[in-house]
């Protein structure tokens, strides 16, 4: 079905290479505090994709829990789709798009799994119901109602009672290592600007890319 036009303008703001910083990782924390500050829903939402060694791809949204020059991390169950795809081929992508604010970043790179010392801390925080959920949900699998899935959380509920919930075996997180972070902001008559840094040698560069 053929979908309306909706010429929505997106604005005459530049994007000049001199608002850059010389990190992408100080212009992600920029950007990313202006998404607060407009109280955009879920501002840390990204788009992740992975693909499978065949290199057939897929995507969803997860929340990013960190990030410094060493990268960005996110938490999952191992034993999802996303796991073991990232298991098995450890590269990855990830969008955060802010339409409120037109604009847009995305990154790519390889992936690394993180430290269990590191996701048993960061589970350690997690509220007790998000704790408990990750042992009653097997993530990705057929599951036959949702009464099962309601039933597998109160048992791990009964069993944990007064007691730590400790962190799964297959639950943890990845740090995404970026060689290449794109910021996008839309301009009128779809003259948008981008700028691209790439990791090279160690230190990052930074080009304008044609919209």
């Amino acid at each position: 079905m053929e979908i309306e036009q909706q010429n929505w303008e997106y604005g005459s703001d530049p994007l000049l290479r001199s608002d850059l910083a010389d990190s992408p990782i100080d212009e992600f924390a920029r950007w990313l505090e202006r998404a607060k500050a407009a109280k955009i829903a879920e501002p840390t939402a990204m788009v992740l994709c992975t693909a499978s060694v065949k290199g057939i791809p897929s995507s969803r949204t997860v929340l990013l829990k960190d990030f410094s020059e060493k990268g960005f991390v996110f938490f999952t169950n191992y034993n999802s789709r996303k796991g073991q795809e990232l298991l098995s081929n450890p590269i990855a992508s990830a969008t955060f798009l802010w339409m409120p604010l037109i604009r847009q970043i995305t990154l790519e790179g390889r992936v690394e799994k993180l430290a269990r010392v590191d996701s048993e801390q960061y589970f350690s925080r997690r509220p007790r119901g998000s704790q408990i959920a990750a042992w009653a949900s097997n993530q990705g699998e057929d599951l036959d109602t949702r009464n099962d899935l309601r039933a597998a959380y109160d048992t791990i509920e009964k069993q944990y009672h007064d007691r730590e919930v400790l962190c799964p075996e297959y639950w943890g997180g990845f740090l995404i290592i970026p060689s290449r972070i794109e910021f996008w902001k839309g301009r009128s008559n779809r003259l948008h600007d981008r700028f691209c840094y790439t990791q090279l040698s160690g230190s990052w560069s930074i080009a304008r890319l044609s919209p």
